[in-house]
């Protein structure tokens, strides 16, 4: 198995991080902050102030020989509302923004071919950041699996979401119903 890894931020990263645990080829997730001002781990706390910079964001490592990052990044586009600044669902703050961060150059062409389908399917420009991670540091441990954890807990996506992205296949995506 050839792991890899990208970062996705798409608002509440509890209801991100339960849907990519959902996608077949999807080892491991984690959630955590992301491309802050400074290059230290932030308390919740301090993020949840929105002046750290930082974005609710999940790690996710993925066997590449199964799942490719073109699905894995049609699959987040699925997860969030590309045109809506620093907000996704009630949840509002630049800690709720929407970004791919990548630590592999090489996947970024197809990445930004992803961007660019989308981009052309709404006909609108995308606010979503594309950028190379600067730093990743672990949420608090309360934090991780939290909508295993809290089957009840508050989450900004839908749970028909969660269903939709465990049937489909890595190989081929359709859009949900």
């Amino acid at each position: 198995m050839k792991t890899s890894e990208i970062y996705f931020a798409g608002g509440c990263f509890w209801g991100i991080e339960h849907f990519f645990k959902q996608i077949a080829g999807v080892v491991e997730t984690q959630v955590g902050y992301a491309n802050g001002k400074e290059n230290r781990a932030p308390t919740y706390k301090e993020v949840c102030t929105d002046t750290t910079g930082f974005a609710e964001t999940v790690r996710v490592v993925y066997d590449a020989d199964f799942v490719s990052i073109v699905f894995l990044t049609q699959m987040f586009f699925h997860a969030i509302d590309p045109l809506s600044v620093n907000r996704q669902g009630n949840d509002v703050g630049t800690q709720y923004r929407t970004g791919v961060y990548y630590t592999d150059k090489a996947l970024l062409p197809q990445i930004e071919t992803v961007f660019r389908d989308v981009e052309e399917r709404l006909g609108q420009h995308l606010v979503v950041e594309l950028q190379p991670l600067q730093h990743f540091f672990p949420a608090e441990d309360y934090h991780q699996d939290y909508l295993i954890k809290n089957p009840q807990g508050y989450c900004h996506l839908p749970i028909g979401l969660f269903n939709w992205a465990r049937k489909q296949q890595p190989t081929k995506i359709q859009k949900p119903r």
